[in-house]
């Protein structure tokens, strides 16, 4: 395929994956809107006069980056793995697969879906935080680029998820057993320092932390993590994972049958 083929490949694949959830935008992009007012009038007014301070921050400014960050996470995650999986339910991911269209350009459409997703859903929420809390950038360029990066990585874990699911109840075991206990125990309601060496050094083992307070840093200036530790390991898991994407799509696992 020549360079202008593949452009059009891959702008028809993103076409039709964000407008297959902005048709049902008030199932995609209106629910972590109102999750997050439930989020900040629990554990903002109602929890958070009582716990104060956070690292020198007001508890409501606090919480804010790791809400917009969850509700990033998740979109990301959930747009793919449900595209991929009914591509496979309705039996036309064969045709793309055996279609002269490279398996990468696939890869990045169906991840560039989920990542307008995630973008969108976390400019809604931070346009709802701001009815909560005083939101200020510290740093611009840390905060689009850490968000850029954990929509990139959390769309490629969907697509994983979606190439080994066998049925629908399958895209949801990840999401509810992994991705969920591993998003709060990691560091959004919470800074690590409040815990022990050894639950600290327990906490550093979950990859969420890391993008978690890259991008609180981004917002407050502030963050439990080094951001250079921070990038390569978000950096690392992306290239990980999308090695990981193609090899299973050239193989067809989960796909040919």
């Amino acid at each position: 395929m020549s360079p202008r083929e593949i452009l059009t490949a891959f702008q028809t694949i993103v076409v039709k994956e964000v407008l297959r959830f902005l048709r049902i935008w008030m199932q995609t992009i209106l629910p972590p809107a109102i999750t997050t007012c439930l989020y900040f009038i629990i554990f903002g007014n109602l929890i958070g006069p009582r716990i104060g301070d956070m690292d020198g921050f007001d508890y409501m400014d606090f919480i804010v980056p790791g809400l917009i960050m969850m509700a990033v996470i998740t979109n990301a995650y959930s747009n793919v793995v449900s595209s991929f999986f009914g591509s496979k339910f309705q039996r036309h991911i064969e045709e793309m697969i055996i279609s002269p269209v490279p398996n990468s350009v696939i890869i990045l459409g169906f991840v560039a879906g989920g990542v307008v997703r995630g973008l969108l859903v976390g400019l809604v929420v931070t346009l709802v935080a701001m009815l909560f809390s005083d939101l200020s950038l510290y740093n611009a360029w840390v905060t689009v680029s850490v968000v850029f990066l954990t929509s990139v990585l959390f769309s490629l874990g969907g697509l994983i998820n979606g190439v080994y699911a066998r049925s629908f109840d399958d895209i949801s075991i990840v999401p509810t057993f992994i991705l969920t206990p591993l998003t709060y125990l990691g560091g959004v309601f919470y800074s690590i320092n409040l815990l022990s060496d050894f639950w600290q050094g327990l906490s550093k083992l979950n990859p969420i932390l890391y993008m978690v307070n890259t991008f609180r840093y981004g917002f407050l200036g502030v963050s439990d993590i080094s951001l250079g530790t921070a990038y390569t390991i978000i950096v690392i898991f992306i290239a990980i994972l999308f090695l990981v994407a193609l090899r299973l799509l050239r193989r067809g696992v989960g796909v040919r049958t």
